[in-house]
């Protein structure tokens, strides 16, 4: 210790190094990534999620221009064409959408009304009528070839009065998803601006907002709509303005608490104390943090809206002939349902994979924008 105390350094005893070296701090790598774009990089490895946007996009598309597919319009009767099942150009060789019908007919009727039309024979009996036996067919029949419409293909058959179902399954889907989609973003709407207003200011105006809300909420909702129905009638500006009723409800308090969340926050604050309008602070500041949230809430209403347009339509409250739409189809369908199952089956197949991928892909959302809220419902 003594002798490092004794040393005595000069300056030439030090050197210095790297001193021709640009020394700097290391280079980021990659771009800075937004909240969005980090949401959607999560979203992405949501399979199930991505699949069902895929789902979804492609029937929008086919709603869009689906009805345009063919020369068929959504109104065009033939009547002499009624009730015939899906035939689709290339696929009745293999036995698949070929226009044929599985009967039980008379036997005698085989060289008779059905003359040329029997595909196939499955089983012959007898079957007693009046104490006479009567021998009876069960046969594969085509049905074009019953009616005269050899050279004449509808993709998903007919309806009870020949109109064209896949004109009219397309179209359906397209009016049911523009009530489902109008209705959920004037709710959207609605709810932004009261939860924000409620949450923001809080106190006395808050306690009449809430009660406001707590006697609509407390008036069934289904019973406003069907009352609202039958007042303006059916169409699809009262089945939006019905689901207006009470469906911002809900949006409302979600906004009102993530306002009660952000309001207090410093950079809040901040804003106020340097004189910034409470419209700022409320459009710029806080309701930026509930964008996440109100995207999510949004997409998973969008199949409550529509499930909610079919079932009125299928109690008979849905819109006006000749629109249809996917709860008309159903309501119609249902009549037939065992005679004609194709009737039932294709708008029940739509409007199933609308609900299924909607849900799928709110979910997925849900989780992308915050994932501390997964594998909650």
């Amino acid at each position: 210790m003594d002798e490092i105390k004794n040393m005595k350094l000069s300056k030439e005893d030090f050197e210095f190094v790297q001193l021709d070296h640009d020394i700097k701090d290391e280079k980021f790598q990659g771009e800075a990534i937004g909240f969005f774009k980090d949401a959607m990089l999560r979203f992405r490895k949501n399979k199930a999620s991505l699949g069902a946007a895929w789902v979804i996009a492609i029937i929008i598309f086919m709603a869009i221009f689906g009805p345009s597919m063919n020369e068929y319009t959504y109104r065009q009767q033939h009547v002499e064409w009624a009730l015939l099942p899906p035939r689709v150009k290339g696929l009745e060789k293999i036995g698949m959408f070929d226009g044929t019908k599985v009967m039980e007919i008379k036997k005698e009727s085989m060289e008779g009304k059905y003359q040329g039309a029997v595909v196939k024979i499955i089983d012959e009996y007898d079957k007693e009528y009046n104490g006479v036996k009567v021998p009876m067919v069960k046969a594969k029949i085509n049905m074009y070839k019953v009616k005269g419409a050899d050279d004449v293909y509808f993709w998903l058959g007919t309806d009870s009065i020949g109109r064209d179902m896949w004109t009219r399954l397309w179209r359906g889907s397209r009016v049911s998803l523009a009530i489902g989609i109008f209705a959920v973003l004037i709710n959207m709407i609605i709810g932004v601006v009261y939860g924000s207003i409620s949450g923001y200011y809080g106190g006395w105006v808050d306690m009449i907002m809430q009660r406001i809300i707590e006697v609509i909420g407390g008036i069934p909702s289904l019973v406003l709509i069907i009352l609202f129905v039958m007042y303006l009638g059916s169409g699809i500006v009262p089945f939006i303005l019905a689901m207006v009723l009470t469906g911002w409800i809900g949006m409302s308090r979600m906004i009102r608490a993530q306002f009660y969340k952000y309001k207090g926050q410093e950079y809040v604050l901040a804003s106020r104390t340097m004189g910034a309008k409470d419209r700022t602070l409320i459009f710029r500041h806080i309701l930026p943090n509930a964008i996440g949230p109100i995207i999510t809430q949004a997409t998973l209403a969008v199949p409550g809206a529509i499930f909610t347009e079919s079932f009125l339509s299928y109690l008979g409250l849905g819109i006006g002939a000749p629109e249809p739409s996917i709860g008309v189809l159903l309501a119609e369908g249902q009549k037939a349902l065992l005679e004609y199952p194709h009737l039932t089956l294709f708008p029940a197949i739509i409007i199933s994979l609308l609900m299924l991928s909607f849900n799928l892909f709110g979910n997925g959302l849900r989780d992308a924008f915050d994932p501390t809220l997964r594998g909650q419902e």
